[in-house]
């Protein structure tokens, strides 16, 4: 068995709310509305915690955040939010992340003095705003926050760096299109809910595992836990590293594994970690997600 988030319809017909951070417009809508529908009702958020928050209190179904990068890596924060709030992932999609310079009608790449947006989406397209003139770069919290505020300071000088579907909510055009530098730059987003019930059977696609480890501060510990998953044939998709709060100096590691806890080997490789481990946790398993270019 594979899990995989529940079907579109489901959550279209209950109405309940689906959380992301960021503002109409941002990349975490998007992938909100690719990962349950474009009716889906949404439940805007400041910060990746409020994401959380909103799902742990009940006062969104299912929540969806950023979890990896291809340019940038790993998105710690939202790793370590869901170690600490025991939510379970129920689903993943991936995004083409293409950036544009949008300003308001009659703004000319020309006529821009200051560019703003959030410091990841700069960072991805550092070399093209490098190249810039007289042009001031200014951080925002949220790509379409960005949008919002050119549209409603109403100054030609000003623009943002944001996705093309932030335009149309805020008045604006895009003045410049493919700004990031590295074309196959993709975000993977996560879907976390608070119980299996958002979950259900799926045999198309492969699982991912995701589970935490501590291991003991000894030489070679990380060795013998790297080869039990080896003995396994287990697929190590991803192992960062994050301090433990309250124990300076002390880490875990976050681990993706290729398969589902239902599979034997898994579940072998899961049980002989236990023995170099000071703590294996599972936080969940779900089914590899879908990638749109677009």
């Amino acid at each position: 068995m594979i899990f995989a988030v529940n079907s579109r319809k489901k959550y279209q017909k209950t109405g309940k709310l689906i959380a992301y951070q960021g503002e109409p417009g941002a990349f975490s809508e998007l992938a909100a509305r690719r990962a349950f529908g474009n009716n889906v009702s949404l439940l805007p958020c400041v910060s990746f915690a409020g994401v959380f928050e909103a799902v742990r209190r009940g006062r969104a179904r299912a929540g969806v955040v950023p979890v990896e990068n291809t340019v940038f890596g790993p998105i710690h924060e939202t790793r370590d939010l869901l170690a600490r709030h025991r939510l379970a992932p129920i689903g993943e999609v991936t995004l083409r992340v293409r950036l544009c310079v949008l300003g308001l009608p009659g703004a000319t790449m020309r006529s821009i003095r200051v560019i703003r947006s959030q410091p990841q989406a700069l960072g991805q397209c550092g070399n093209f705003l490098g190249h810039l003139r007289q042009v001031r770069i200014e951080p925002a919290y949220d790509t379409a926050a960005a949008a919002r505020l050119v549209g409603t300071e109403n100054d030609p000088s000003v623009a943002c760096v944001a996705g093309r579907q932030a335009a149309a909510p805020y008045g604006l055009r895009v003045l410049k299109e493919g700004v990031e530098d590295d074309v196959r730059n993709f975000t993977r987003f996560l879907m976390v809910g608070r119980s299996s019930e958002l979950v259900m059977r799926s045999r198309r696609r492969g699982a991912t595992t995701l589970a935490v480890v501590s291991l003991p501060n000894t030489p070679g510990s990380l060795h013998r836990l790297l080869g039990v998953f080896a003995a396994e044939g287990i697929d190590l998709r991803a192992i960062t590293s994050r301090p433990q709060p309250g124990r300076p100096w002390e880490y875990v590691f976050h681990v993706d594994l290729a398969g589902s806890t239902e599979e034997p080997r898994l579940r072998r490789a899961l049980n002989a970690a236990r023995s170099v481990c000071i703590l294996v946790r599972v936080l969940g398993c779900h089914a590899r997600g879908r990638t749109y270019q677009r």
